[in-house]
């Protein structure tokens, strides 16, 4: 009796203030938990599957990207005629000193900046519209979204030229414009663009906010509008704060597609447009690196694109995080 009784005692954790039992240490609660999760290697065994497919598909492509970009490698070093030989920063110096890859930079970095603000208002307004209609127009909206979301880009930018074609197409018709060329301005080759660029992409934005609306508490709208709020006031204040995370994740992903926007500029401005009025950075690089064989300069575009996005996606993060959002 008196054996157990003792190590009873000396088993039981000694009170703490008030009788109650101490608590226990920031190292035991660490060791607990190194023990629930079990080796801290276990993870990234799960995950180096995905890591080597990875490494595989994005790392190499990229490091030889940049290993190209800092060559002398044209037809003849392709070909074999001459030796490659290291330039340094030599086609990046080139590559800033072309008044026309400045012009380019600021016309995809205007394009892609349109064409971003226009997805996420017409996707944050489908989604909302969603939220409000019955089950059988939610349906229809829904598919026609998913079909255009679907669609390959080349198909989507043949049947918008042959729509807005001055000749053929039934928009001009409609609208009585006659024979008005979209593609043969600057602007309105840029406008035509992009409204293909949104008309293909804004279903993401759509089915993504709508599934994050559907998760907001419908006591938190129910509080709003007992309080007065109004639509876009209740939006504004409530709606998007808890959205943040979805909204930071769409307009990352928004701004990585559009600023390297390809098929549509290339197909419904037939490769830049007139005299390259419609040039942007990743059609540019093409021209640079296989229509004129500077493949050494095309690398060079392709870096800079790279560190662009980089960049966005770095100060977009630390701007939510500052905010207090979470991904």
């Amino acid at each position: 009796m008196t054996t157990s009784a003792s190590l009873r005692t000396r088993t039981e954790e000694p009170p703490g203030p008030a009788g109650r039992p101490r608590s226990a240490g920031p190292r035991a609660r660490r060791a607990a938990a190194r023990r629930r999760s079990g080796s801290p290697w276990t993870p990234w065994l799960y995950l180096l599957p995905a890591l080597a497919v990875l490494g595989g598909l994005l790392v190499y492509p990229v490091y030889q990207l940049g290993l190209i970009s800092f060559l002398e490698y044209d037809q003849a070093q392709v070909s074999g005629g001459e030796p490659t030989s290291f330039q340094g920063f030599g086609n990046y110096t080139a590559l800033f000193a072309d008044p026309q890859f400045r012009q380019v930079l600021l016309a995809t970095v205007l394009f892609a900046a349109a064409c971003v603000l226009a997805t996420l208002a017409v996707g944050c307004a489908l989604a909302v519209l969603l939220t409000r209609v019955r089950a059988l127009p939610r349906l229809a909206l829904l598919l026609a979204a998913l079909g255009a979301w679907a669609t390959p880009a080349v198909t989507g930018s043949t049947v918008w030229v042959f729509l807005f074609d001055p000749d053929h197409g039934p928009v001009n018709r409609v609208l009585g414009l006659g024979d008005f060329s979209w593609t043969y301005g600057r602007y309105s080759a840029f406008a035509l663009v992009l409204a293909e660029v949104v008309w293909c992409s804004f279903p993401f934005v759509t089915v993504t906010v709508h599934a994050a609306l559907e998760a907001v508490p419908a006591e938190v709208l129910e509080a709003a509008a007992l309080d007065g709020a109004s639509t876009w006031r209740t939006w504004r204040s409530v709606t998007a704060p808890m959205l943040r995370p979805v909204l930071a994740v769409v307009t990352i992903q928004s701004v990585i597609w559009d600023f390297k926007v390809f098929t549509q500029i290339y197909v419904m401005t037939g490769g830049g447009g007139i005299a390259g009025q419609n040039l942007v950075l990743n059609v540019y690089a093409y021209q640079k690196a296989f229509a004129s064989s500077q493949y050494g300069l095309g690398s060079a575009i392709g870096v800079v694109m790279l560190l662009i996005l980089l960049a966005v996606t770095l100060v977009h993060l630390r701007l939510l995080r500052r905010q207090g959002g979470e991904l």
